[in-house]
């Protein structure tokens, strides 16, 4: 008790210094991120991205964790010390409640030229009926593809714009035209196969994740996972990265997080090519990794605090930053010819798969705090139990619904995008 008292004893003077050196220094804004901690990342915020802004800027960071309750902190003591915050949406999202940010609507009519998808606005919005958040940067899961692999795509398919169907048909082909299974997913122990059953395959197929996890599409989409892992090579159970498998032909098509396969585009850009994940019956799902810009309500100087979410949001900057850390950007932004090749790539697919008519933004999980593997552990399991071990689809998610349905109710979790919301706990149909 004594080291939690002397720990808050020593937040609270921090907080309070830092007040007396915002208020000494006007002129300065403070700006807190969850993204880009590590050192040499923000020393190039810092450095470069910012370099150009006309005010100063103290660009700070601190853990996820930590996050909501400092902001609350501050909302609550009166002590305050944010102006400008960027994090994840599931970190912003705990704000919400607090009404802790400064509605940005008059801005989001500002930026309409930049071309940010419509789908990443409306995440912006919280479930409100206000913008509280601006896209600044992302990234994304996305589909790499060998250029030999390209010849045997299916008759009249255009590759940003696949269908499940004709992804099976594709790695079919391949598989009869050279004998080997060419299609590889992140299915090792330390790989994200969990992510593209949560935000593709279960959204494309059922238009939900949680609500329709038992249902009918879900028992067909299984079905035809099964069908399709026939085609998948073997070694997909143990690719926690599918860089490397790329990269020494292991496998010529393959799905996986940006930054799990950048390495592989940058070291041969002239034999991939990337493009966005497949279609279902619902549409074309997908998992945005999306880190936005909001104001705090109480920042010492609002109007400049905005100014700062335009200027992070014009497509020089994001180009700044794309060049600086690797994020890509969310504004329509005319890439340089020098440009890593390999960044133009992933930047490409995600942009096709967020501007597709038929895209489905699947959030991550939000709410689940430390139960998230247990909810990650559902989607495995299942899948281990289905595919790799050959049981009966309707048996496996009927016994998999009750644990998610306990999940659910025990942590009270409710219903994240793309299932409907839900007042409570988010139900298991």
């Amino acid at each position: 008790m004594r080291r939690v008292l002397a720990w808050f004893g020593l937040s609270l003077c921090a907080g309070l210094l830092a007040t007396i050196a915002d208020a000494a220094q006007p002129e300065r804004l403070t700006f807190l991120s969850t993204q880009l901690r590590p050192i040499e990342e923000a020393q190039k915020m810092r450095n470069s991205v910012l370099k150009h802004f006309p005010w100063q800027v103290d660009y700070i960071t601190d853990l996820p964790q930590r996050f909501a309750m400092r902001v609350e902190a501050e909302q609550q003591t009166g002590l305050r010390t944010i102006d400008v915050v960027a994090a994840l949406h599931g970190e912003l999202q705990p704000l919400v409640p607090l009404d802790a940010l400064v509605p940005l609507d008059e801005l989001t009519a500002k930026l309409t030229g930049r071309g940010i998808p419509d789908p990443l606005l409306r995440l912006g919005r919280l479930g409100t009926a206000h913008q509280l958040y601006i896209p600044w940067m992302q990234a994304g899961y996305i589909m790499i593809a060998n250029k030999q692999a390209l010849p045997h795509l299916p008759h009249g398919a255009n590759i940003d714009a696949l269908s499940y169907e004709q992804l099976a048909t594709w790695a079919s082909t391949l598989q009869q035209k050279t004998g080997k299974r060419l299609l590889g997913f992140p299915a090792g122990p330390q790989g994200l196969m969990h992510r593209f059953f949560e935000g593709f395959l279960y959204p494309s197929y059922t238009g939900g994740v949680v609500v329709p996890f038992r249902s009918e599409a879900a028992e067909a989409m299984w079905t035809q996972l099964t069908s399709l892992w026939k085609n998948v090579n073997a070694n997909s159970t143990s690719y926690n990265f599918m860089g490397q498998p790329l990269l020494s032909g292991e496998v010529w098509i393959a799905f996986d997080h940006i930054a799990r396969v950048l390495d592989a585009l940058r070291q041969k850009p002239n034999e991939f090519v990337a493009f966005p994940a497949p279609a279902g019956p619902r549409g074309r799902g997908y998992m945005p990794v999306l880190v936005g810009l909001a104001v705090v309500k109480g920042a010492t100087d609002t109007a400049k605090a905005i100014e700062l979410i335009d200027y992070l949001t014009q497509p020089r900057t994001q180009i700044t930053l794309a060049r600086a850390v690797g994020f890509l950007p969310v504004v329509n932004a005319k890439f340089p010819p020098d440009l890593d090749p390999g960044l133009k790539m992933g930047a490409s697919a995600l942009s096709e798969m967020q501007s597709a008519k038929d895209a489905v933004p699947a959030l991550p999980p939000i709410g689940l705090g430390q139960h998230e593997a247990e909810f990650d552990k559902v989607f495995l399991e299942t899948f281990q139990l289905i595919v790799l071990r050959g049981q009966k689809p309707r048996e496996v998610l009927d016994r998999e619904a009750e644990i998610l349905r306990r999940l659910m109710t025990e942590t009270g979790t409710p219903c994240w995008q793309p299932d409907p919301p839900s007042t409570g706990a988010c139900p298991v149909q």
